[in-house]
């Protein structure tokens, strides 16, 4: 007989010798916290795994796993825990089940009813909202939100660097898109008014639309932090999750989440470069490389947010990174070599970016 399914005939096995030893009313409440756990797509024997920390965590009611994120988080918390206490962290199979755990524990935060809605209107769009304004024929251009009334709406004047900006932007018909913080994004038509200044910035007066078309939501959930990093450009032949012993280049990593990172560097910095971010968490070297999709220039600090998409990650280092999204990881952190970092990127902006 065929070792996997000599194994499931005893994780079965065990399952009805399980059911039968309780008593009648228990018998009832973990049926129906097997039958959850098969609904939520876990096997019988993570399901059994789910059940010990269920016990372990003394959960009241333990088919409320599969629903309530503040109990989950709990029974996950105590396995991280028992994983640094065993030192068993490089273990597939443990790794694999945190791993299911994590994207359960993701589904149920992103299907969870948000406070901020989406909107139908530009009229609610924010002032101060970065936008990037598509003329076709001509390229895309970066630009933000001056003001909005219920009239029009005042925008910056776009810009492009690789886009002559000497013609006249009065009657050209344009598309605009932007993200909406914790929301998805929008894209909607409109056309230039007319050119002014406005707080004594050059701008458009540009139509307001109420046909928002809503692109995508947001595929991972992010942490906003403000740790000390490393950066550096990656060697297209580089094995993921390579950890780089001297220095890169000094940064701050703004956000997180196993898909990608926002980190601030001093300077300039250019999109579509590939590169790698390295920082401590619990106590280890983290790196994740991927490719700039995006960058923000704050001409006022000299400074650029690179928005980075991340490669595919080694099964541990994304754990180690959706831990800290979650919350999961020890309060208490020694960055180790890091540590120097807070003192030495204070002085970021006068180094060249990438």
């Amino acid at each position: 007989m065929p070792l996997f399914t000599l194994f499931t005939v005893v994780a079965v096995l065990g399952l009805i010798m399980l059911l039968v030893s309780r008593p009648k009313k228990e018998k009832g409440s973990w049926v129906q916290f097997f039958a959850k756990g098969k609904d939520a797509g876990f096997s019988f024997r993570e399901i059994e795994l789910l059940r010990r920390l269920a016990v372990k965590c003394n959960i009241a009611d333990p088919s409320s796993l599969f629903w309530s994120q503040n109990q989950l988080d709990i029974c996950i918390r105590s396995m991280v825990r028992a994983i640094r206490m065993s030192g068993e962290s490089d273990d597939t199979g443990t790794q694999d089940f945190l791993s299911k755990l994590y994207d359960y524990r993701k589904k149920i935060e992103m299907e969870k009813p948000r406070v901020k809605k989406g909107i139908s209107s530009s009229r609610g769009v924010s002032e101060g909202q970065p936008l990037r304004v598509l003329v076709t024929g001509t390229g895309v251009f970066k630009s933000q939100v001056i003001k909005t009334t219920s009239q029009y709406m005042t925008i910056s004047r776009p810009t492009n660097n690789k886009v002559q900006s000497g013609f006249s932007w009065n009657g050209l018909k344009i598309s605009v898109y932007f993200w909406r913080e914790d929301d998805a994004g929008y894209v909607f038509d409109s056309q230039v008014e007319d050119e002014v200044f406005s707080k004594g910035i050059s701008s458009l007066k540009i139509s307001h639309s109420d046909s928002l078309f809503r692109t995508q939501k947001r595929k991972s959930v992010r942490i906003k932090l403000h740790k000390s990093a490393f950066l550096y450009l990656r060697a297209e032949d580089e094995a993921p999750g390579t950890i780089e012993a001297a220095p890169g280049l000094k940064c701050f990593l703004e956000d997180l989440s196993d898909t990608g990172c926002a980190v601030t560097v001093g300077g300039r910095a250019a999109a579509d470069l590939r590169v790698k971010v390295q920082f401590a968490l619990d106590n280890t070297a983290v790196s994740m490389s991927g490719t700039v999709r995006s960058v923000d220039f704050k001409e006022d600090v000299n400074r650029s947010i690179l928005h980075i998409e991340a490669d595919s990650l080694p099964l541990e280092t994304r754990n180690q990174i959706l831990g800290e999204v979650f919350g999961m990881l020890p309060e208490e952190e020694d960055e180790l070599p890091f540590r120097l970092l807070d003192e030495e990127a204070e002085g970021m902006t006068d180094q060249g970016a990438v």
